[in-house]
């Protein structure tokens, strides 16, 4: 079995059940368990511009990290997550366009990927709070001081509990 992390974030429809409802899909996956998840927070959209992460226009969104363990490699889990959030009603108009469901393999393992479809660890997350808040609470020891210190400009509000 190996320990891996899943961003989840949603900013249309109902996002606090879009983010249930991956839970408990992720939960029935082939060979993985779910052994917690983090607080959910809401966090203003980002997006990229000239280099530097930037508020975007659009709801907020509500986001979670999931640790689960898991038997399934890497490609196999990922294809799951499209799948679930398929099922939500994911749809991928433009970069960075508002969704039912987001669910991002953060972590898998102490594994290093780099696929045209896979990149592990995600190669984003450490530039973003709405990802290094919740794996804090979640996987502590995988994010450091000084991480959590470069996104602290970053608006985010912890909403409920575990």
């Amino acid at each position: 079995m190996v320990d891996a992390y899943i961003g989840l974030g949603a900013n249309l429809g109902d996002a606090g059940a879009a983010l249930a409802q991956a839970t408990k899909d992720v939960a029935r996956l082939p060979g993985t368990t779910v052994v917690t998840r983090s607080s959910i927070y809401r966090t203003a959209p980002i997006t990229t511009f000239d280099g530097a992460q930037v508020e975007a226009p659009g709801n907020d969104y509500l986001n979670a990290v999931l640790k689960i363990q898991t038997s399934l490699p890497a490609p196999v889990l990922l294809r799951h997550l499209l799948q679930i959030e398929s099922a939500a009603g994911r749809e991928r108009p433009y970069l960075h366009a508002p969704r039912t469901l987001d669910l991002d393999l953060l972590i898998y393992g102490n594994g290093h990927i780099e696929s045209p479809r896979l990149t592990v660890p995600h190669p984003r997350m450490w530039q973003r709070a709405f990802v290094l808040v919740p794996l804090a609470e979640v996987g502590p020891g995988l994010v450091s001081d000084r991480q959590l210190e470069a996104v602290r400009h970053q608006r985010i509000e912890r909403v409920s509990g575990l």
